[in-house]
């Protein structure tokens, strides 16, 4: 008797196993589209989500970098008796004894109204208030003029007045014609608007402000003198000790009665709110993630079913269950990882059109980008796993019954 020795089954290479699982969409096209639209919508708003914050995180980073984060303001507080406290008349050239201040200025509350005209009541001031103001307060704050000039030597001594940014949208003036310059009446006096600010992001108050020059304040205005804001710019290194020293060298009396804040961390941390939202948006993707995994796995459950003819001719011909296995799992995972490669071109589009539309630049972590395919192709290789198992351990007989 002569034994037969049956040769050893070939093993399937990893060209060959993508060659049959690429086969199994092609021939259900729209199946596999619809499937795969769920991966891809899932990654899709996860990489979104996180690239949006870390674009937002880097226009927020370029825009403190502009604007300087060595600013200081400084204002009066509470007294130990619950009463308004009132910053020193030498406030400002205390502020610029300081070492490493580099420059300081400030501004003082008149409690005047300010109105476009004389027709309108005196108590409809607009949220406006009225500052007196040096000609150094701009090159403290880095801000720039829009259109016009601020206050200079030459006309700080008259009723004249530079408009904030939203002062001047406010009173509905927009340009100044140096030919007919437009006027605002403050309290009782006309005064003639010779600029109007850029916004300024770390003085927000002097946006909402109209300012005149300090001694015209004080002549027509009845200004008392105190400021009621000091700004001051101090070496970048030594802020946090500038800061440390700032209220008692501005009111060496009553140092607990001086407010000193840092805009910049106003700014940060406005933004931090914003982004809050993050983590549940990044968990919707996620749950949309597993609704399409769930979707990929039904799909190659019913495609077991359908397939079974085409698997018993397969088992008959001498293939073998893991090779039965591999086909169907790398079905599963090629579709998957599809979809993924689609979610992360439609999250990238989404991401450049945000940033686009707010001015930011696009930044797109390369982590989320490899990672939203990755987490689609190991999605794919759990929701295929139990169908491809089940394919494998279908008997030849029984698949071509």
């Amino acid at each position: 008797m002569t034994l037969v020795t049956l040769p050893e089954p070939a093993r399937l290479k990893p060209p060959d196993v993508v060659a049959l699982g690429a086969h199994g969409m092609r021939t259900r096209p729209v199946r596999a589209v619809l499937s795969a639209l769920g991966i891809a919508i899932g990654v899709a708003a996860m990489v979104a989500v996180l690239a949006i914050p870390a674009s937002g995180a880097q226009a927020l980073h370029d825009r403190l970098a502009a604007l300087g984060t060595n600013l200081l303001t400084a204002g009066p507080g509470q007294t130990l008796f619950g009463q308004d406290a009132v910053l020193p008349d030498d406030a400002v050239p205390m502020a610029k004894r300081i070492g490493p201040v580099q420059a300081a200025s400030g501004t003082g509350n008149t409690s005047a109204s300010v109105r476009r005209s004389d027709k309108i009541a005196p108590d409809e001031t607009s949220g406006l208030a009225v500052y007196a103001a040096k000609p150094d307060l701009l090159g403290v704050l880095g801000g720039k003029v829009r259109t016009g000039e601020f206050l200079g030597a030459k006309n700080q001594d008259y009723p004249v007045t530079v408009l904030g940014s939203q002062a001047a949208a406010r009173l509905g003036i927009d340009h100044v014609d140096p030919a007919r310059p437009p006027q605002v009446l403050i309290g009782a006096q006309w005064f003639t608007v010779v600029g109007i600010l850029s916004p300024m992001p770390l003085a927000p108050e002097v946006e909402r402000s109209v300012l005149v020059g300090w001694d015209v304040a004080k002549r027509l205005l009845g200004f008392d003198g105190h400021p009621s804001t000091v700004y001051v710019r101090a070496e970048e290194s030594q802020v946090d000790d500038v800061r440390s020293v700032l209220g008692a060298t501005l009111n060496p009396q009553a140092p607990n009665e001086v407010e000193v804040r840092r805009p910049s961390d106003a700014l940060a941390a406005q933004k931090l709110t914003d982004t809050t939202y993050s983590a549940l948006f990044l968990g919707l993707g996620g749950v949309a993630l597993l609704v399409g995994g769930v979707g990929v796995a039904n799909t190659m459950v019913i495609s077991v079913l359908e397939r079974r003819r085409e698997i018993g001719l397969r088992r008959a011909l001498g293939a073998t269950k893991r090779q039965i296995r591999g086909q169907f799992l790398a079905e599963s995972v090629l579709l998957s990882g599809l979809g993924g490669l689609a979610g992360v071109l439609a999250g990238v589009l989404v991401t450049a059109g945000y940033a686009l539309s707010q001015g930011w630049p696009a930044v797109l972590p390369w982590a989320a980008l490899a990672g939203g395919v990755g987490v689609a192709a190991l999605v794919g290789a759990i929701a295929g796993a139990y169908p491809a198992v089940r394919a494998a351990r279908l008997a030849p007989t029984q698949a071509l019954a």
